[in-house]
């Protein structure tokens, strides 16, 4: 389904070239001061434009439709509205009869009996976490930690001044590349979490792979801690028992290369790799999850 959360929910509605997508929120906090001018430096950190992503660049201009009165939340629903302006369906013609791999293009036709949306990815594309950042504004007035996501590793490599190199030699190629995102929260309580099924982990996970494209997520040590012995490890990323204990919330998300690639002769304007846009997404959704439990 589209709607996520407890006590602070969140539905995501809308395609990636219908006339609008948006996200409906209940469960915010009155009075919270909130206005369109809110949402930008998140919202900008988002935008294609920069050397790697997709050339179709959108306003990405909020409208704030319900739920805010004289520049305040008011506890009812609230309603953020983006138009979608800069689209080119024509090159999504072909993958109705000719699904991409890689995609949801099948899958969607099949779960929905063929009356799916394809333009773009439709409901399934990338362009949707606009409102999973929309969300994460508000959620980070709830939950006001403080949240810092970058990029560790990108085409396999963890050395930033190498990044520009690869991204152009898989642009002139026709390729993509995948990267790791690592985000960490700081000024999170001790005893957020609900075990066993809502642990903080739990939780995480469920809205982390919500994003298209994730592959992978780990806290703390990760998968690295397996080669370890137990005198050795000691970092938990913030969590014990799925309870967080007050040390900085820590995890890191994979992200697959995009799989629509010139190379293999899928016309349509693709980020060499999306994963650039990603930062301000996963710390959207780790405040979502942290806003709901600390309700």
């Amino acid at each position: 389904m589209n709607t996520f959360g407890n006590k602070f929910r969140l539905s995501i509605f809308g395609e990636s070239h219908g006339e609008r997508i948006g996200v409906v929120l209940d469960g915010v906090k009155p009075g919270l001061p909130l206005q369109e001018a809110d949402f930008q430096a998140d919202l900008s950190r988002r935008k294609a434009g920069a050397p790697g992503t997709t050339p179709r660049i959108e306003a990405d201009e909020p409208e704030i439709v319900s739920g805010v009165y004289e520049g305040h939340t008011t506890g009812a629903p609230l309603t953020i509205l983006f138009r979608n302006g800069n689209t080119r369906s024509q090159d999504y013609a072909q993958f109705r009869e000719h699904p991409r791999p890689g995609h949801a293009d099948r899958t969607a036709a099949i779960k929905f009996q063929g009356f799916n949306d394809p333009r773009g990815g439709g409901h399934f594309s990338g362009r949707i976490t606009l409102g999973l950042v929309a969300a994460g504004v508000i959620a980070k007035k709830m939950a006001p930690y403080s949240y810092a996501a970058r990029i560790v590793a990108l085409g396999g490599s963890p050395d930033p001044t190498a990044w520009p190199g690869l991204l152009e030699a898989a642009r002139a190629d026709g390729d993509s590349l995948g990267a790791v995102v690592e985000c960490r929260v700081d000024g999170v309580p001790a005893g957020l979490g609900e075990p066993f099924w809502n642990s903080v982990e739990s939780l995480l996970a469920h809205a982390v792979f919500a994003i298209p494209g994730v592959r992978g997520i780990e806290f703390g040590e990760g998968f690295a801690v397996s080669a370890k012995k137990g005198s050795e490890q000691d970092h938990s990323g913030g969590i014990n028992g799925g309870i967080t204990n007050g040390e900085p919330l820590r995890f890191r998300v994979a992200f697959k290369p995009t799989a629509s690639i010139a190379k293999a002769g899928i016309p349509g304007r693709h980020d060499v790799c999306f994963a650039l846009r990603t930062p301000v997404i996963v710390e959207a959704v780790a405040a979502i999850v942290l806003a709901d439990l600390a309700l």
